[in-house]
């Protein structure tokens, strides 16, 4: 492509002040992470509920209550994982919808249909009285989920200074860890109404989706959005009101130059394609194969039953699960406090040490002491809820918070929409496997499970370490010439790549070819 616009050059840090404008909305747009870890924790103690089996799943509360039955099949039901599973194929096809609505039209119209649709969802799951509605309400839960996990991230991460991005952008993650919470507890609280319990679990769904539209239409558009769709004076006069100074202007021609930039590229998905999105293409969705691959969905999806498996009751099973749950939210704040200061990469070879240890401890005591019909002893069963715990923490302060915070910032505007639409739906899609095979891996694996996610761990934890690049503090779209051309192996991916340094402005002239 000859004769390119001037891309953003590196270097540079705007004048901006954490507004309290920036922490409102990015505060309100973080409810949509509330509603997604609301949903992943009320499945899992719903699926563990008696009078949820009998109507929905009556082969599995057979199984459950008989004696003699094996210990990791009680809950081996396909059907069964596909009420969980199916939310997040739905939320595959609405991330791609939803990374065409962003672009057209705006994140804030964006997280405004994943509340309507959430909280049409949770309606049909209250109200369900067969296997088909409860499906069909599920799905209009993971439209809500694609709708928000490809809006709301991207939105904190235009919003935000680049010195506080990083904590700002992970109140969407602890907004998942406290919904999840949240559901842990209130599932603790519907198992003892009986027999309609499970009504008020899932449709408690509708609440922080009711919270998010109303939310959606006190947050302002990002600047990025606004002048990428030509409203370029409103996009200044929202900078000003964001950045919470009136000197924007080196930062509004910025984001100018890449909204040209991007216009060159008019297809985002193509231009995805080109060798030179490959770096944040490969890692932007690795990362998210890795985060659904560490396990940790097995815990907040299946925790109630794991522990039930482990020889717990239900109501201990449950509560078992509000302590993990504590431990989840009260990590991800040590998150907040931690990426923009220690980096992304220590959290995360850190969290992946932590979590190696605490997956290998729980597949040898399961090995040894939990064997086809009998009970672990209350002492073995309560170190493997201390060890989940652990692992659970090292999850949450690592690969949790920074799966969404580093696909949300490594890509150029025009490929930002595409890009992150391949992350949320790997993660999706990985999320979807897991919901969908763990019980049967528990069941023919048995304690052998945890080892095959270990190996997943190491792996990595190496990937880390040698791959994955820095982006602490670096402004979101500076991250080519300040990240990928710097780093040892991506690049290689611009090595053809023409461009001189200008006078005066020391602005990059950028000429891109396609390379096959």
């Amino acid at each position: 492509m000859a004769g390119g616009p001037i891309a953003p050059s590196g270097g540079k840090h705007f004048p901006a002040k954490l507004t309290s404008q920036v922490i409102i909305c990015s505060i309100i747009a973080a409810f949509g992470g509330l509603m997604f870890g609301y949903d992943i924790g009320i499945s899992g103690g719903v699926t563990s509920m008696d009078d949820f089996l009998i109507k929905f799943f009556h082969e599995v509360y057979i199984k459950k209550h008989k004696a003699h039955e094996n210990n990791y099949c009680k809950y081996n039901n396909e059907f069964l994982q596909l009420f969980t599973s199916s939310l997040y194929l739905a939320a595959i096809v609405a991330s791609f919808v939803a990374s065409i609505v962003s672009k057209y039209y705006g994140r804030r119209p964006t997280i405004k249909a994943a509340s309507i649709f959430f909280v049409i969802g949770a309606i049909l799951n209250f109200f369900a009285k067969d296997l088909a509605m409860l499906i069909f309400g599920r799905m209009f839960l993971g439209a809500g989920v694609g709708f928000g996990n490809q809006a709301v991230p991207l939105f904190i991460s235009e919003i935000a200074p680049a010195k506080y991005r990083g904590a700002l952008n992970i109140l969407f993650q602890l907004l998942i860890t406290v919904g999840i919470l949240i559901a842990n507890i209130i599932n603790y609280k519907t198992a003892e109404i009986h027999p309609y319990g499970w009504r008020i679990s899932l449709g408690g769904a509708a609440i922080p989706a009711i919270i998010l539209l109303l939310g959606s239409f006190i947050i302002v558009e990002t600047p990025a959005s606004l002048i990428e769709r030509g409203k370029e004076e409103q996009g200044r006069k929202t900078l000003k009101k964001i950045r919470g100074v009136e000197d924007v202007e080196e930062e509004f021609q910025e984001i100018v130059l890449a909204t040209q930039f991007a216009k060159k590229n008019k297809d985002s998905y193509r231009t995805l394609m080109k060798r030179t999105s490959r770096p944040q293409l490969i890692c932007g969705t690795i990362f998210h194969l890795f985060q659904q691959f560490t396990g940790i969905n097995v815990v907040m999806f299946y925790a109630p039953v794991l522990f039930q498996t482990m020889g717990f009751g239900g109501s201990a099973s449950l509560l078992s699960a509000v302590i993990t749950g504590v431990v989840n939210a009260t990590a991800t704040l040590l998150a907040i406090f931690t990426v923009d200061k220690v980096g992304r990469r220590l959290l995360l070879i850190e969290g992946a040490l932590q979590m190696i240890t605490a997956q290998v401890i729980i597949g040898i005591i399961l090995g040894e002491h939990l064997k086809t019909t009998n009970n672990m002893s209350i002492g073995y069963a309560k170190f493997v809820v201390v060890m989940v715990c652990i692992y659970v923490s090292g999850f949450a302060w690592s690969w949790g918070p920074l799966g969404w915070l580093y696909s949300s910032e490594i890509y150029p505007l025009e490929t930002r929409n595409a890009g992150f639409f391949c992350a949320v739906s790997m993660n999706m899609f990985c999320t979807f496997l897991i919901a969908q095979l763990f019980l049967t891996m528990l069941c023919s694996m048995r304690s052998a499970t945890f080892y095959f996610f270990v190996a997943w761990l190491v792996t990595m934890l190496l990937y880390t370490i040698f791959m994955l690049p820095e982006t602490k503090g670096i402004p979101i779209d500076e991250m080519v010439q300040r990240v990928w051309k710097k780093h040892w192996f991506w690049k290689k991916y611009y090595k053809d790549t023409d461009c001189y340094v200008g006078k005066g402005e020391e602005e990059l002239q950028v000429k891109t070819e396609e390379i096959m």
